[in-house]
């Protein structure tokens, strides 16, 4: 097992934000995770599991610990039955993995295309898009429990899935270790489509869906969401700055309809108009209660923060407000403005935005998801 000193976290992930870890070990094989762990324990050292980087916030002062950067490679594939089963390993290309199935005529997953990051996030994060979310195709999911060095397996009802949200980023947040992740997809069947703006922008296109059959069908849905995400500034490309994000910084709030009144009632006494709304549609999560889902877009411009804001050295993206952009590689500089957009929305709604990306700090604790205080 090779154990790296003082790798600069900054290059791992997306935002482009962090200092040096003081140890870092790629984890190609599950053998050197668990002795990883074991070295860790050995020497008292705090221990961040890191895939993709597509979701972490680093501190500028790096990570006083081990970073285990979990790269398992390979897919499993089981054709035999009406339904496709996929068994991937936790450090599999997530893009590619929805490309590969999308080419072998598979759907389930083309709305979740061009979302970075690894297989290994995509459970603990329940990541979604236009619709669709991994609880609804996910099987189960292996995993190496941390106080055990056990592996264990979780069907989908054991992951206590919700929006954005499972066990292993909530109640279980740091104890499991994903390491292969099952998926069960259709074969031979056109994509159910149920987010408006991908409907709409399927229309704009021309693509008749019932005119193409289930592959061809998923392929012309991730050509649009692909367009869709590119003028968002969701798809990472080098060559634009405004990817130097971590997609969405807030989450959605979703609301009861008495938070919701009250909210509509507060947002009317600000602007002074009586007729004033706000827009909401219906959770989707089938996991929890019904609400009213708002979106967060929306309420980051109306509290003032439109695309382009810039603030020391961040910005809201030119092109989505809930993209929060990096301009200096300073953590602190992008935690000024998160906390400058959470404070005044609350000002103004009542409502807390909660920070989607992960935020680790020095000692390697994960702070709280309301937690955007730029720390020295």
């Amino acid at each position: 097992m090779d154990i790296d000193e003082q790798v600069s976290l900054a290059p791992l992930t997306t935002l482009g934000i962090g200092g040096p870890a003081r140890y870092l070990v790629r984890c190609r094989q599950i053998e050197q995770i668990f002795g990883a762990l074991e070295w860790a324990a050995t020497e008292s050292i705090p221990v961040h599991v890191l895939g993709g980087g597509s979701n972490t916030l680093f501190s500028d002062a790096g990570l006083d610990g081990l970073v285990l950067r979990i790269e398992l490679a390979g897919v499993d594939t089981d054709m035999s039955q009406a339904k496709a089963e996929l068994r991937v390993a936790a450090g599999q290309d997530w893009d590619g993995l929805v490309q590969t199935t999308i080419a072998s005529g598979m759907v389930g997953l083309e709305c979740l295309s061009g979302i970075p990051g690894y297989v290994g996030a995509t459970p603990i994060q329940n990541v979604g898009a236009y619709g669709q979310e991994v609880s609804d195709v996910l099987v189960q999911v292996e995993a190496i429990d941390r106080t055990t060095l056990k592996t264990v397996v979780f069907d989908n009802e054991a992951c206590e899935f919700a929006y954005r949200d499972s066990r292993f980023k909530g109640r279980d947040r740091d104890r499991y270790i994903v390491t292969r992740v099952t998926y069960r997809l259709e074969r031979d069947t056109r994509p159910t489509i149920r987010y408006p703006e991908l409907a709409q922008q399927l229309q704009v296109a021309g693509v008749e869906l019932d005119r193409l059959d289930g592959g061809r069908a998923a392929a012309a849905v991730r050509d649009v969401v692909l367009g869709l995400r590119r003028s968002k500034a969701m798809v990472v490309d080098p060559s634009d700055p405004n990817t130097r994000s971590a997609g969405s910084f807030f989450l959605n709030p979703i609301l009861t309809s008495a938070q919701y009144e009250q909210t509509v009632m507060r947002w009317r006494s600000h602007t002074g108009d009586p007729a004033s709304e706000i827009p909401s549609y219906p959770s989707s999560d089938s996991h929890s209660e019904s609400g009213h889902k708002l979106p967060a877009a929306w309420l980051v411009e109306q509290a003032g923060f439109v695309r382009g804001t810039q603030h020391s050295g961040a910005a809201v993206s030119d092109r989505h407000a809930l993209a929060l952009v990096s301009r200096s590689g300073k953590e602190q500089d992008l935690l000024a403005l998160a906390h400058q957009i959470q404070r005044t929305v609350e000002d103004v709604f009542g409502v807390r935005l909660q920070r989607e990306p992960v935020r680790v700090a020095r000692e390697g604790t994960v702070l709280p998801s309301d937690d955007n205080e730029p720390r020295s």
